[in-house]
């Protein structure tokens, strides 16, 4: 089966996780999206003066409800980045490159990447 064109694929930003359908635009990077939402608030940051480094949330720093409230957005950008990556190999599949090929690039044997990617069982 063909790859997918970025149309039929369920985007999500990375950052808010908010679907391509509840935001007025999403840029794509390999592997990652963002909204317009988030650079808009990525632009008021940076335009922020005078320039303060925003808190980062460490796990050492954070309660146990917190990192589990943490989860399942970052398990959503995660299963994003996979189908992603599952996208691509399957256009390079598509163009006829080999197992070899794509296993190589990943750091991995031709049989793991054909394990992981190819659909059979």
């Amino acid at each position: 089966m063909p790859a997918p064109s970025l149309a039929d694929q369920d985007i999500r930003c990375s950052f808010c996780s908010k679907p391509k359908t509840e935001v007025d635009k999403m840029v794509a990077g390999p592997g990652v999206h963002i909204c317009n939402e988030c650079v808009g608030l990525c632009n008021e940051i940076l335009a922020a003066q005078p320039v303060e480094t925003p808190e980062i949330p460490w796990a050492e720093s954070m309660t146990d409800e917190q990192i589990l409230e943490l989860l399942p957005r970052i398990a959503t950008v995660a299963a994003q980045v996979e189908d992603n990556l599952r996208v691509w190999v399957q256009r390079l599949r598509d163009r006829g490159v080999t197992w070899a090929r794509i296993g190589a690039a990943l750091g991995m044997t031709r049989q793991s990447a054909w394990e992981r990617f190819s659909g059979d069982e």
